[in-house]
């Protein structure tokens, strides 16, 4: 852990929402939350209303994507900052948000301004899930994404579950975005989401996985590039599977309709796909790990999720479940542990490390 001498301001924008700490130098934290974000400027606007007179020595930003770099964080200048735009559509969902953000930031604040990027942490994914089955000469390949957070939790995961920490530990990440992490020693070995945040489990708007000739079908019915990423990031997903009801989960939940259902149980079903799929590859697993706003917030969704996995040896405590305890899991079977997602504090950590 990083001494903790600067006010660090951190800002994490999601896919609809944005997070905010103020991590100040005597190590107190103020947490700002805007949530079901529509217009990204309107949020940030508040955020930086609400402020009011603290001035940060440092900013730190959650970017999506980094590209091919493997640092974990950087310092802006105007050479990143045009390498960053370049990257935008590599992640046309959050990247405009993230940069939107990092401008913002610096006209208002003197202060260095650090990029921290989801995709480093999977840095570690070995050749074989890193790889794509293309040409190789393309140049494209799995990136991986809310690493902030998985690495964040890998931290965690020594106090929590002690030695069987750096055993086989599958870490689901469920939210508006979703992805799964499969985690050897504390390392990203596998991971669901591919090239670009659109790939893996379906997500709120996002398909995850297609066959790629529903791609090239689209590709024919949707004119245009922009015309085709529209859909690919905005209209796909829970929100299609329940013929448009509703893209949030907790609107699903509640709702009557059987479109509704039919989207939660798919989700479900595919989110245990994938667990099943690390079993298989590692030869087993010894610990599950639900986090995002889906996985802290839903006992029905990780119910459904975890029924199934009896032959894995997870099996939910239901009390500990509806109660959202640390623990989830029964005591004679595998661990299953909760833990609430805390990007912010990875990003105050580099910034301070970064800028040392």
């Amino acid at each position: 852990m990083a001494v903790l001498n600067r006010t660090v301001l951190t800002i994490n924008s999601g896919s609809s929402s944005i997070k905010a700490s103020l991590f100040k130098a005597e190590g107190t934290r103020r947490n700002f939350r805007y949530e079901q974000v529509r217009d990204q400027q309107v949020a940030f606007d508040q955020l930086l209303q609400d402020l009011g007179a603290d001035i940060p020595d440092l900013v730190g930003h959650r970017f999506v994507h980094g590209g091919a770099i493997t640092d974990p964080a950087r310092r802006v200048d105007v050479t990143e900052r045009s390498r960053l735009e370049r990257l935008i559509h590599l992640a046309p969902l959050h990247l405009p948000g993230n940069l939107l953000g990092l401008d913002l930031c610096l006209q208002r604040f003197n202060a260095p301004q650090i990029v921290c990027f989801d995709t480093a942490f999977h840095a570690t994914l070995p050749e074989l899930a890193k790889r794509l089955p293309i040409p190789n000469e393309l140049g494209l390949r799995r990136f991986g994404f809310h690493g902030l957070n998985y690495a964040y939790i890998a931290q965690k995961l020594p106090e929590l579950l002690g030695d069987s920490a750096y055993k086989k530990v599958v870490v689901a990440h469920l939210g508006s975005g979703a992805s799964l992490c499969l985690l050897e020693n504390l390392k990203s070995v596998d991971t669901t989401m591919g090239f670009t945040p659109a790939g893996g489990i379906p997500m709120g708007t996002r398909s995850g996985d297609l066959d790629p000739g529903v791609m090239l079908e689209l590709a024919k019915r949707y004119k245009t590039p922009e015309a085709l990423s529209d859909v690919v990031f905005h209209k796909m997903g829970l929100l299609a599977l329940s013929g448009g009801e509703s893209s949030e989960m907790n609107q699903l939940l509640s709702s009557q309709s059987e479109l509704a259902q039919f989207a939660v149980d798919y989700f479900c079903r595919q989110v245990r796909a994938a667990i099943g799929a690390f079993a298989a590859k590692a030869g087993g697993i010894d610990a599950l790990v639900f986090t995002g706003g889906i996985g802290e917030h839903s006992p029905e969704v990780r119910e459904k999720i975890c029924a199934p996995l009896v032959f894995l040896g997870f099996v939910l405590d239901s009390a500990a479940n509806q109660s959202g305890a640390l623990d989830l899991g029964l005591v004679s079977h595998k661990p299953i542990l909760l833990v609430p997602a805390d990007e912010e504090i990875m990003i105050n950590n580099l910034c301070q490390s970064t800028c040392t």
